[in-house]
């Protein structure tokens, strides 16, 4: 009995293997291998070290974990590099898939194919380093005392509102480049950016610039939401999105978000 239902499940597998390969055969631009672009260079925590086929960095896990679904080994996965305005524009790739934190949009669908979400973004707390020497948490009441900053025009305010809920009414600015000028120049303690964004500022704009925490996207009205990109009309957009719905079914997209995005940046979630 136990053999009959090892040989079973062992042909389950099988089958499935096959199916996926099916579904990627003949429809690659290099048969027998998956080429997938990233950016040039690519960034942490996306890629590790700029170096994709190390398998490191949220962007590089998830689409070796896609390719794998689709019956690819790690040995049929080739890279290659685009800016990010390259790839967007219509016309032939170079690429099968490219993942270079493209948000989905109904402008950019009208000349690439996306992928389901692979990706939500959550909304995070920059601050400085000062600010954090001074006592401030991640805490819900450390959060409300603070003095907060936001761009008059995004959803930052109503957001602020709803999770934080700020002693004090923001102050409100033109545009977020003011924002992250009050902030460096000490008028603001916090505001709030999609983590993409937070990380960048942290780390290149903001001096002493770091992240208080981060709130899940399930808290976050309309989240930023990220894409494989594909040539519009890819034959291949059923295959990924088959994969990636396997993988969010499997736990493992969610895994490879915890790992990359919590644990390797450090930035603690606010429940």
């Amino acid at each position: 009995m136990k053999l009959w239902i090892y040989t079973t499940l062992a042909l389950g597998l099988a089958s499935a293997a096959i199916a996926q390969n099916d579904c990627a055969a003949g429809k690659t631009i290099t048969d027998g291998t998956l080429t997938i672009a990233t950016g040039n260079p690519a960034y942490y925590p996306w890629v590790m070290d700029d170096a994709p086929e190390s398998k490191a960095g949220f962007e590089a896990a998830v689409a070796y974990a896609v390719a794998a679904e689709m019956g690819f080994a790690d040995d049929q996965v080739t890279w290659v590099r685009t800016s990010f305005d390259q790839a967007i524009q219509p016309g032939a790739k170079d690429f099968d898939l490219n993942l270079q934190q493209f948000s989905i949009t109904e402008d950019r669908e009208k000349m690439v194919d996306f992928s389901q979400p692979y990706y939500s973004s959550a909304m995070a707390v920059l601050t400085t380093q000062k600010v954090v020497d001074a006592g401030a948490t991640a805490s819900a009441d450390s959060l409300k005392s603070l003095i907060w900053g936001a761009d008059a025009s995004t959803t930052a305010v109503p957001m602020l509102s709803e999770l934080i809920q700020p002693e004090k009414a923001p102050l409100l600015y033109g545009d977020n480049a003011d924002v992250t000028a009050a902030l460096q120049a000490g008028q603001i303690d916090a505001a709030l950016f999609d983590l993409p964004t937070a990380l960048y500022l942290a780390g290149v704009v903001v001096e002493g610039g770091t992240l208080l925490g981060q709130f899940p996207a399930a808290r976050s009205a309309n989240p930023d939401q990220f894409g494989i990109l594909m040539e519009e009309g890819s034959a291949l957009k059923p295959c990924v999105d088959a994969a990636l719905g396997a993988l969010k079914d499997s736990g493992r997209l969610a895994e490879i978000e915890a790992e990359w995005l919590q644990q390797a940046t450090a930035v603690p979630v606010i429940e």
